[in-house]
């Protein structure tokens, strides 16, 4: 059950620079050496894993403009798509 994992014990080997930033955030942070690394790896591994990012969307806000017909538009864009549909079908897809 992984919710309940105490921590795992591992042997890792890191570059120089690894640990000397790691120091460095254990001075400025006040952290441990297993905090300032479970910290980092933590943060490392939201900006691979999408999931643990929440996802923003920038709105924007679309203007028509004067003397378009959305009506007519959209029904072009349905006949489009029954168009679409009519020739998929005749393909077997």
């Amino acid at each position: 059950m992984m919710g309940m994992m105490l921590g795992v014990r591992t042997t890792v080997t890191l570059d120089d620079d690894v640990v000397a930033a790691l120091h460095a955030v254990m001075r400025e942070r006040g952290l441990s050496f297993k905090e300032a690394l479970n910290s980092a790896v933590r943060s490392g591994l939201a900006t691979i894993n999408p999931a643990a990012r929440p996802y923003q969307v920038t709105p924007f806000t679309a203007q028509i403009n004067p003397g378009v017909d959305v009506a007519r538009i959209n029904r072009l864009l349905a006949d489009w798509e029954d168009e679409e549909i009519v020739r998929k079908l005749e393909l077997g897809k």
